[in-house]
């Protein structure tokens, strides 16, 4: 194996694919980042490639870059896939010679020269399959509506199916549901489907998701490829996503999460006894300033009447803050209280400069929305809904 790259093509290709390395890999070699110089069908929509294919895999998730280069002599090598991106990420601007040479790697860029010790490759698990692609979705778009949904995903993994994703794809619409049970995020976004009778779903680890959509916006659009398995629910399967960046391709897939997703679309209330519209930073800032003084575990009072909602925290034998920003407050006055981090993540998730929020009663669920201004429409693409708080009495 012996090619010339330059570095900064190389440095952004190692550091993406080594982004799925585990963090306590069950074997040495899961720690290695595969680099293989030559020919490969990964050309995209069918074609073939010439130069670097950068590999990782963990038996669950895996990352697959491929890159342009000067090969002069076609091989493979494994190497540790941390240090290789730390190396990179270090070198000077100027093109990146590598080569093998006997149990080792050399890597020289100027007068920088590096040695690295190869693994077995011969150990190396085979990457799995890229599933049938299901179609297409611009790449900006996905990773907005992504960091939408995975707001409310859960973090136990005592209880795996809540730290998942639903993604549900249905002719040309896509819905991604979440919830730790506290909170829950819809949203949906139109793409462009293989097939007009589309239907079709999966529940994605949620991490995997959000950093892959983070990491795949280099290209215009992501392509979405779901196994048979995957259909009509969670369960078996892997799901695949592939875009381009740096003149080449770059696949990722990750296996399903395995249970049944709550059945959670009927807790979005059909309709609503009191809507207040605040404008969004505002909030944001008074939710923020108030609960400094909010001891751990405790909520946010927020009270709605007229023309004013008065944000509340503490209690009279220890700190104690009150600050009331303008709100246009449409039915009933209603007094309640939130988990003000979350209440915060659903406040930043939006990213309309106004906030809605609907109640039925002090007692269930608010659902956040965004809106343009006081007086629109509210925007029907991510809706999130919290659970309240027990108040101090």
């Amino acid at each position: 194996m012996k090619f010339r790259v330059e570095r900064d093509v190389l440095a952004d290709a190692v550091a993406w694919t080594a982004r799925a390395l585990p963090v306590r890999p069950s074997a040495p070699v899961l720690a290695g980042l595969l680099i293989e110089a030559g020919s490969f069908e990964d050309g995209g929509e069918g074609g073939s490639a010439d130069g670097l294919r950068l590999s990782t895999f963990d038996y669950e998730t895996s990352a697959r870059a491929t890159l342009n280069a000067d090969v002069s002599e076609e091989g493979r090598a494994l190497v540790s896939g941390r240090l290789l991106a730390d190396i990179c990420r270090s070198l000077p601007n100027k093109p990146v010679d590598m080569s093998i040479e006997g149990a080792k790697v050399t890597l020289v860029c100027g007068s920088a020269r590096f040695s690295l010790q190869t693994m077995p490759v011969e150990d190396y698990p085979t990457l799995p399959t890229m599933p049938e692609a299901r179609g297409t979705v611009p790449s900006g778009v996905f990773a907005a509506a992504v960091s939408q949904a995975v707001t409310a995903a859960g973090r136990d993994d005592m209880l795996p199916v809540l730290t998942g994703v639903r993604i549900e794809l249905d002719g040309d619409a896509i819905a991604m549901l979440a919830t730790d049970r506290f909170r829950l995020s819809q949203r949906e976004l139109g793409w462009s489907p293989s097939a007009p009778d589309i239907d079709a779903a999966a529940l994605v680890p949620a991490k995997v998701l959000a950093d892959t959509a983070k990491a795949l916006t280099g290209g215009s659009d992501i392509s979405i490829a779901l196994s048979s398995g995957g259909a009509g629910g969670a369960g078996e399967g892997i799901i695949g996503f592939e875009g381009s960046a740096g003149g080449g391709v770059r696949r990722t897939t990750t296996r399903l999460l395995d249970g049944e997703f709550p059945k959670v679309r009927s807790l979005f209330p059909s309709e609503h006894l009191t809507v207040a519209r605040v404008d969004r930073a505002s909030l944001v800032d008074s939710v923020k300033r108030v609960s400094l003084v909010a001891e751990r575990n405790t909520a946010v009072q927020l009270a709605f009447t007229e023309g004013m909602l008065t944000l509340d925290a503490g209690s009279g034998e220890e700190a104690m803050a009150s600050e009331s920003i303008e709100a246009a407050v449409t039915g009933e006055d209603i007094t309640t209280g939130f988990n003000p981090a979350y209440l915060l993540d659903g406040l930043t998730a939006l990213e309309a400069p106004v906030v809605e929020l609907a109640f039925t009663q002090a007692s269930k669920p608010v659902v956040l929305s965004g809106v343009d201004s006081l007086d629109g429409e509210a925007e029907a693409a991510f809706r999130y809904l919290l659970m309240p708080r027990r108040l101090l009495s």
